[in-house]
């Protein structure tokens, strides 16, 4: 019963937040110290355990199980599936739970994907086989950018860290779409039949009022193992299975102790935000940087992904912010200066860990390529990073900063007075 208070004494999104600001400062120093192990005496011992067998193969596309598959290919599955849990819960209960609310960061999210896609193709034309990396820089890490913003404490209003947030679960979804879709290259019918029939079991019991989590974590695993076999990205499975398990809806209150949902989102986050993505950044961002001069940085593959995050970020969802609002679709940002929003669609510009994750699908068996990509991935987001804790740090504060903070906290813990207490304000 305490569990079950403590629980729904505090919202998921607050907590969420809270683990994500934490989360990315972990994941800045798991990035940095992949880099410094990658380029001293122990890169060779580092590439032995990443590459190490740990047992039989479990998929023929995969081969047998390495240390490295295991962190991709199976913590990763949990990453998604806290992801698919945040999609859920924001277009249930969220703040993307009406259209109205989801206009601004659904238009932001898309046009700051099809924006730094543009910039890569454009760049990579006439290389032969780079096409492939298009999604490589269409994607913003939340730990990360959130972890930015933390440093920045109370200069960044809590109006851009919630616009930041649902723009890149948006974000999120479009990136999974593309996963599911575009690297996807075989299918097995049988093994895909054995995930729509789990999946369907899994939709049935949240139907029939199953409230228990067990039940939905056997079924997930199921799920990953089917999909895994068939040839879509075992990783999809995770959003699949998030979409099945059961939200008990609580409109301008806490979250419902009741709520699956709600628990497991509570129960997954830490470990995600402090043990998965760190040692998936760990794993992945280790990149020698010997040799690495202006050359090699300005090589179509990494000066296309490099600029496609940094400039087509900023371009593509500060554009798409300004138009809606200059055309009505939207509100502006509440307490938040033009300036100000500058800067956060400066650190949308921070791919990693998905720029990171995609990179590799999209050139699977060619390690050079590979490595090229994460050279303009750690290129982009480092410039991203800080240009956009920059321009935030500098930027002045909104006239009205203070009260739209109080407004803005009292939204996030659920207050079912905040819309009549913003029009007491105007």
């Amino acid at each position: 019963m305490a569990k079950a208070r403590r629980i729904g004494a505090r919202s998921a999104l607050r907590e969420f937040l809270t683990s994500e600001a934490a989360g990315g400062v972990v994941l800045m120093g798991a990035a940095a110290l992949a880099l410094i192990v990658a380029n001293s005496p122990l890169a060779q011992a580092y590439q032995h355990f990443l590459h190490f067998e740990t047992g039989p193969a479990l998929s023929p596309r995969l081969g047998p199980m390495t240390v490295h598959h295991w962190i991709n290919d199976g913590l990763m599955a949990l990453f998604f599936l806290l992801v698919g849990l945040e999609i859920k819960r924001e277009f249930v209960d969220g703040r993307l739970s009406t259209w109205d609310r989801r206009r601004l960061p659904v238009i932001a999210a898309a046009v700051g994907m099809a924006a730094p896609a543009l910039i890569y193709l454009a760049l990579t034309a006439e290389t032969d086989g780079l096409s492939r990396g298009w999604a490589i820089p269409a994607a913003t890490d939340i730990a990360f950018a959130i972890g930015v913003l933390a440093l920045l404490g109370s200069r960044a209003p809590t109006s851009l860290k919630l616009f930041l947030t649902t723009v890149a679960i948006a974000d999120d979804l479009g990136a999974v779409a593309i996963i599911a879709l575009a690297y996807t290259e075989s299918l097995d019918t049988l093994a895909l039949g054995a995930a729509a029939a789990v999946l369907v079991v899994m939709y049935a019991m949240g139907k029939s009022g199953v409230r228990p989590l067990w039940p939905y974590l056997i079924g997930a695993g199921l799920l990953w193992y089917a999909v895994l076999l068939s040839g879509v990205h075992a990783t999809v499975a995770g959003v699949l299975a998030a979409a099945t398990i059961p939200i008990v809806a609580t409109p301008g209150a806490p979250d419902s102790a009741d709520s699956p949902l709600h628990r497991l989102e509570h129960g997954l986050s830490p470990w995600v935000a402090f043990l998965i993505v760190p040692l998936f950044g760990f794993a992945n961002a280790g990149v020698s940087l010997a040799g690495v001069g202006l050359e090699r940085l300005l090589a179509p593959l990494p000066l296309g992904v490099a600029l496609g995050l940094f400039l087509g970020k900023q371009a593509g969802i500060f554009g798409a912010v300004w138009l809606t609002v200059r055309f009505g679709l939207a509100s502006r940002l509440r307490g938040a200066t033009w300036l100000q929003v500058w800067g956060v669609a400066m650190l949308c510009g921070i791919g990693f860990t998905m720029s990171l994750f995609i990179g590799a699908l999209a050139f699977p068996g060619d390690p050079a390529r590979i490595e090229e990509a994460k050279l303009g991935i750690l290129a982009g987001s480092f410039v991203s990073a800080l240009g956009g804790y920059l321009v935030l740090r500098l930027a002045p504060r909104h006239h009205r900063h203070q009260e739209e903070e109080a407004l803005q906290d009292r939204e996030i813990e659920g207050d079912g007075d905040v819309e009549r207490l913003e029009e007491q304000r105007r």
